[in-house]
């Protein structure tokens, strides 16, 4: 029993200074600010690489939650978050409504932003925001595709929402 408690103490030692070691001589754990941003950037980058993996995908109109034949923009974002633990709710409108407000001046990867469209009242698209000016959407021929905000959204943008934590 005193062995077995001696080789343990010995080990708990050599663990502690072998810690120290590598760590350059200080145990120290990361700013928790530092982490949350690297993991959000990290989510960001993963959810927008799948959502670019469905380029192309023709877009529906009221498409099904859960299939990935078609799109509408809300199911796409829908699909895409949800796929790295980020429930959204249905509709573009009902989306604009979660997360927190960012300015548009403020806006970074992984952001929603939302629109009004021809024929809704308040916000009828939804799109996520890729930086350089640019967002990852589905709205009418084409499908899923890559759209410039110096375009025709740029004239209907309505608001944007972080939902990445």
């Amino acid at each position: 029993m005193k062995l077995q408690h001696k080789w343990s103490k010995r080990l708990a030692v050599m663990t502690i200074g072998a810690t120290i070691a590598i760590s350059g001589g200080v145990i120290s754990s990361p700013q928790p600010t530092q982490a949350a941003t690297v993991s959000t950037s990290a989510k960001a980058d993963n959810i927008i690489s799948l959502g670019k993996k469905y380029m192309g995908t023709p877009y529906k109109f009221g498409s099904k939650v859960g299939q990935t034949r078609t799109f509408d923009c809300s199911t796409l974002t829908k699909y895409i978050y949800g796929k790295y633990g980020i429930t959204l709710p249905r509709t573009a409108a009902q989306q604009s409504k979660v997360g927190s407000y960012v300015s548009k001046s403020n806006l970074k990867k992984g952001d929603l932003v939302f629109f009004s469209v021809p024929g809704r009242p308040g916000v009828g698209h939804v799109g996520v925001y890729l930086g350089n000016n640019k967002m990852l959407n589905t709205y009418g021929s084409g499908g899923v595709k890559i759209t410039t905000l110096n375009s025709y959204w740029n004239s209907h943008y309505i608001t944007a929402r972080r939902v990445i934590k």
